[in-house]
C-alpha cells in the first residue's frame, strides 16, 4: 500500500512538472528555434554568401572556396557560410531579447522601482517626526 501511495506520489509530481507552462513553453521555444534555425540557415546559404561569392572574385561561389594542400581539400567556402549564419542568428537574437524584452523588463523596472505615493497618515507621521526632530 505505501509503495502505490509513493509511485502514486511521484507519477502526480511528474505530471505536474511535464505538463505545467514551463516545460511545454520550453518545448515550444525549442521548435520554433529551430524553424527560425532553418529559416536564418536557408537565408545565409541561398542569398547572403551567394551575393558575397558575386562581389568577390572567384569560381563557382562560396561553395568551391577551398585550399589544397598535398591533395586534401580544405573548404573553407562552408565554414564562413557557417559563421555568417552564427553571426546572423546572434544578432536575430540580441535585437529580440535584450532591444525587445529589454524594452518590457525596463518598464516593469521602473514600475516597480517607483513606490506608490504616502497615504494621508504616512504624510501626517513625516509632518509629526519632521516638527518633533526641529523641537
Amino acid at each position: 500500500m505505501e509503495h502505490r501511495k509513493r509511485v502514486s506520489a511521484i507519477f502526480n509530481e511528474f505530471k505536474n512538472f511535464a505538463f505545467k507552462g514551463n516545460v511545454v513553453d520550453l518545448a515550444i521555444g525549442v521548435i520554433i528555434g529551430m524553424a527560425f534555425g532553418k529559416i536564418i540557415d536557408s537565408l545565409v546559404k541561398h542569398i547572403i554568401m551567394p551575393a558575397i561569392s558575386v562581389l568577390l572574385p572567384g569560381e563557382q561561389g562560396y561553395l568551391a572556396w577551398k585550399w589544397v594542400i598535398n591533395g586534401s581539400e580544405i573548404s573553407y567556402g562552408l565554414f564562413i557560410g557557417e559563421i555568417v549564419n552564427f553571426l546572423i542568428v546572434a544578432l536575430a537574437l540580441y535585437i529580440f531579447i535584450v532591444k525587445f524584452l529589454g524594452l518590457i523588463m525596463k518598464t516593469k523596472k521602473e514600475e516597480a522601482v517607483t513606490p506608490p505615493p504616502p497615504t494621508l497618515d504616512q504624510q501626517l507621521l513625516t509632518e509629526i517626526r519632521d516638527l518633533l526632530k526641529t523641537k
